[in-house]
């Protein structure tokens, strides 16, 4: 299968491209800095572009047969537009070149609901502190890129994995079209759950919670090193 990741240089891109090469699929691995990524094989392309350049995307898009967009930006108090501009410009290629399957990645916090099992601090407190004024530039703009996605006419799945963190392997990870119990997602797992999407129609048109039951770390330790990077 000839797959198209966008957001490809960062931690959840690289496995996502990593994991698809493995498994025989052609890559094209699109990053704004091509020389700095770190996979290479026959049948990896490394694409210089730009995902708010529409003729790159276009570009990147043509001869796809699926699109997966792993694009993730900082938490920042200025307006970000990088989620719903480049959505917009990925679907619009989609449609000229008549590439059919779009998955990407948003957040669990934009199910609107308390993950099952919560304590009251993390579901009044905490959460509600990240989502509302921490990330509420990046979390608006992931609404606007999933509002862009769901009105498109693209077969299209929506990834909202939890609190990321790195690990070396895919685990046992559950996925549901409702919040799952758990504060975590593995980028290992996030990466196969984008990957076995993209590759199958099992949730076409849904939106889809990922989380890694095994293995996860303590709170603490995610936030101190994750919160602030924007690190998709």
């Amino acid at each position: 299968m000839r797959i198209v990741v966008f957001g490809a240089n960062g931690p959840t891109g690289r496995q996502v491209t990593e994991q698809a090469i493995a498994e025989g699929h052609t890559v094209t691995a699109v990053t704004r800095r091509p020389a700095e990524f770190p996979l290479s094989g026959p049948c990896l392309r490394v694409a210089g572009a730009d995902v708010l350049d529409p003729g790159a995307v276009e570009r990147a898009v043509a001869g796809q047969d699926a699109v997966i967009s792993t694009l993730g930006v900082p938490y920042s108090r200025s307006p970000v537009t990088v989620y719903s501009e480049g959505i917009t410009h990925i679907t619009r290629a989609m449609t000229r070149h008549g590439v059919r399957r779009l998955v990407c990645v948003t957040s669990t916090v934009l199910f609107d609901a308390p993950a099952p099992g919560e304590t009251l601090f993390f579901r009044k407190v905490l959460e509600p502190l990240i989502a509302r004024t921490i990330g509420r530039t990046v979390y608006d703009d992931m609404r606007r890129m999933e509002e862009t996605v769901r009105d498109s006419d693209r077969a299209w799945t929506v990834l909202r994995p939890a609190g990321l963190f790195d690990t070396d392997a895919v685990s046992d990870y559950r996925v549901a079209t409702s919040r799952l119990p758990g504060r975590f997602t593995s980028r290992a797992d996030l990466g196969n759950a984008l990957l076995r999407e993209a590759v199958g129609d099992r949730h076409v048109g849904a939106f889809v919670d990922v989380r890694t039951t095994e293995g996860v770390p303590g709170f603490l330790d995610v936030i101190r090193k994750e919160a602030f990077g924007g690190r998709k």
